[in-house]
């Protein structure tokens, strides 16, 4: 069944335009509560209870009220965080033994966004079986309970303390950060009070930047989508590395000491390498659009790799159905399921910063091995309608790339999520071909629907 409301990951909109209105979260707190109430099955006196965190943009302080008041009027409480990164609000859900958590967060979009996010009480995104069954309920009309059973509200005054104590315990007992001089990029963002204080705390040099938000400037320049800032940073501050989250503070981006910048898919390639030399790697899940030279890599180290559809929802879930532990994004977003339940820039970062000082390695030395192949994206605007798939001209078109490129390749067709357009990505060892093919297809795609 389709979902009519929710995307990828939660519900994410302009702020003040359909969806995120302050009635329409409302009525999705409320639903959500109701939802809950109708699962759960507590002991006879106990209400369900629900963690709230928020980023740094102006308008978490409205929607945070709105769905404070959806969640009591369907006799559920709710504990208020204030601002903490997204996976904290996983840990802190697990930790509590709450029934759920929800993050108001557009994660890398500007501040005129915002989006609602769930987690159930194991710290992982809601199931599509219970956002279908939310959805259901936001179609009907909202009540209320009696008024002395109405949902109470209470904030966690140690909640950044809690997860900063949480980030520090996946680093090894035995490792520190003393030496090292890291500038950190906090995207002006839900980490900004947090990260800062973890990698000092371990002993590092913080060179922090992106930490005065003021509700508009979150992602703005900064963060883990801008890593110029944080190259810049790093050049001039002469640090030993560089990491950058983004506003929300589950993304992670990295720079060496000589400006070099290393996104998810080479971060993830250190992670795995170091996993593997210990024995604990079974296998790697990266997405549709992550780098054949990063597949061709992982697979030298003699581990098996599959891709899952572009996001890190689906990298869980293939995570969880191969039984694997590491995967991700080469946007930045990486899972260590034997850390976090969630992607966590933070957590990530450690995982990193302990395979180089275990192994006595720069960024640079330790993806040595890892070759990124050229690619190649032509978007191709669509009419309505038109069904891309069905058209014999281009599936010939990309069978005879397929059979150019073999093994040294790769073809990719996407439409777009947000564009009436068809993405045409190639890449492969010989940049020119890729070039060429990618043309090739793009040409197409263009006769087909002109």
């Amino acid at each position: 069944m389709g979902r009519k409301y929710f995307g990828t990951d939660g519900v994410r909109g302009r702020v003040g335009e359909a969806p995120i209105t302050p009635d329409f979260v409302m009525r999705l707190g409320y639903a959500a509560g109701v939802t809950l109430v109708g699962r759960e099955k507590l002991p006879a006196g106990e209400r369900p209870a629900v963690l709230i965190g928020k980023d740094t943009r102006i308008s978490g302080y409205l929607l945070e009220a709105a769905l404070e008041a959806g969640f009591a009027a369907a006799g559920v409480d709710v504990m208020l965080a204030g601002p903490i990164p997204t996976p904290a609000v996983a840990y802190l859900t697990r930790a509590l033994r709450l029934q759920a958590g929800v993050v108001i967060s557009a994660s890398h979009n500007p501040f005129y966004d915002n989006g609602i996010k769930f987690f159930s009480a194991g710290g992982a995104k809601l199931p599509d079986a219970v956002e279908v069954e939310i959805e259901e309920h936001l179609d009907l009309p909202m009540g209320c309970v009696d008024s002395a059973q109405l949902g109470r509200a209470r904030r966690i005054d140690d909640a950044a303390g809690r997860y900063i104590e949480f980030c520090k315990s996946t680093f090894p007992n035995e490792m520190d950060l003393r030496g090292l001089r890291i500038a950190l990029d906090c995207a002006h963002g839900a980490a900004y009070h947090i990260a800062p204080r973890v990698f000092h705390e371990l002993g590092a040099d913080v060179v922090a930047v992106g930490v005065e938000p003021n509700g508009l400037n979150i992602n703005d320049g900064v963060g883990a989508t801008r890593p110029e800032f944080l190259r810049q940073a790093v050049l001039v501050n002469g640090a030993d590395i560089g990491i950058a989250l983004d506003g929300d503070g589950d993304r992670l981006i990295m720079v060496d000491r000589q400006g070099e910048v290393y996104d998810g898919d080479k971060l993830i390639y250190v992670i795995a390498a170091a996993r593997k030399s210990e024995g604990r790697l079974d296998g790697v899940i990266g997405t549709l659009m992550s780098n054949l030279g990063f597949e061709h890599a992982v697979g030298r180290l003699g581990v098996p790799f599959a891709r899952a559809k572009v996001g890190d929802r689906y990298v869980l879930e293939m995570l969880h159905e191969r039984g694997w532990k590491l995967g991700g994004e080469n946007s930045g977003h990486i899972i260590c399921l034997d850390r976090h339940s969630t992607g966590d820039g933070i957590v990530s970062a450690l995982q990193v910063l302990a395979a180089l000082k275990q192994y006595g390695r720069s960024l640079g030395e330790a993806c040595a091995d890892l070759v990124f192949y050229p690619q190649k994206l032509v978007n191709v605007r669509l009419p309505a309608g038109f069904d891309w798939r069905a058209d014999q001209g281009i599936a010939a078109a990309q069978a005879q790339a397929d059979a150019t490129l073999g093994n040294d390749g790769r073809v990719l067709l996407r439409p777009s999520g947000t564009e009436p357009l068809l993405r045409v990505m190639v890449e492969g060892r010989d940049g020119e071909l890729v070039e060429r093919l990618a043309r090739q297809i793009a040409e197409a795609v263009q006769e087909a629907v002109a």
